[in-house]
């Protein structure tokens, strides 16, 4: 016999939700679906300024961690009538209508659907031809780790710092980092993706042992690969401050640069729980607020 589904009727800032089965465990280390909902109406205020006006997609865990998943774009029927949905790259049939998470219940809703990892673009809805950001996701291929990352990382800082380009650093939660150019200016993804690909392979070309921009798994062995593609218009990146799906409710965390220096020497693993994360953040606040508005040029590449 299947267990009794549990419900328990809350209002979150004006409206009405049901939540379901807020004891069930979804992570191995038994963080609960309660803690997940938890968590996320407690990051909203930092969180909710990187998601919102764009085209989300969720990954959905609704046995949890362990029981399998699914990327759900399409926003279902059951949306509350009061979430507002966007318009985005769809999947090969056209455009598909996104779920927009522009408030604290929309977020509380989402983890209640067990929408462990929520997904963004680089461009927001009402402009989904414009990026608002370039990303280098980088990712380590065994034996290599986050440490290698790091180093990788305080590389491609030191590129972009040399054409006077700010970038922010965030864990992805999961076995890498991501890097993020604040743009929020007049750009293209096609732009975008050039110059990531250039400045990997700069640096590639530098440290062809450790570094690859060459999207072959079987060649990332050991090597960090800087995935440029990420810029592309209809792909999507770990949302700051999303939970992932791991053994443990780990976050993509953004970090200062001395974390990441600390990070490439051995001194700190950058890896950030839910606890974790909402200590940081009524800490010191939001380290990837400048990507929100810090206004650049994409270069133009000689």
């Amino acid at each position: 016999m299947a267990p009794k589904r549990t419900v328990v009727a809350v209002d979150v800032d004006g409206h009405h939700l049901e939540l379901s089965n807020l004891d069930k465990v979804l992570y191995p280390s038994g963080f609960t679906k309660g803690e997940v909902i938890d968590y996320y109406a407690r990051i909203a205020p930092v969180m909710i300024p990187h998601i919102e006006q764009r085209a989300l997609t969720f990954k959905r865990f609704p046995n949890g961690v362990d029981g399998g998943s699914f990327f759900e774009k399409r926003c279902p029927k059951h949306r509350p009538p009061w979430m507002p949905t966007a318009g985005g790259p769809g999947d090969g049939k056209g455009t598909i209508q996104y779920c927009e998470v522009d408030e604290r219940a929309a977020l509380v809703w989402a983890g209640n659907m067990a929408a462990l990892e929520l997904h963004a673009p680089m461009a927001r809805a009402d402009d989904i031809e414009t990026p608002r950001a370039i990303v280098f996701d980088l990712d380590p291929g065994a034996p290599a780790t986050i440490v290698e990352c790091a180093r990788v990382g305080l590389l491609i800082r030191d590129v972009l710092d040399s054409l006077a380009l700010e970038v922010c650093a965030k864990t992805s939660g999961s076995k890498g980092m991501q890097l993020y150019v604040p743009l929020n200016t007049p750009a293209t993804h096609e732009g975008a993706g050039d110059f990531a690909l250039a400045v990997g392979q700069l640096i590639e070309r530098s440290h062809p042992k450790d570094v690859t921009t060459v999207m072959r798994k079987d060649l990332r062995g050991g090597k960090v690969f800087i995935d440029w593609s990420q810029n592309t218009r209809h792909k999507t990146t770990i949302a700051p401050y999303s939970l992932r799906a791991r053994p443990h409710p780990t976050v993509s965390t953004p970090v200062s640069w001395d974390e990441v220096d600390a990070c490439a020497n051995g001194k700190a693993p950058l890896v950030f729980e839910a606890a974790d994360v909402l200590e940081r953040v009524e800490e010191i606040g939001d380290l990837f607020a400048p990507v929100l508005d810090l206004k650049q040029k994409l270069p133009t590449l000689a």
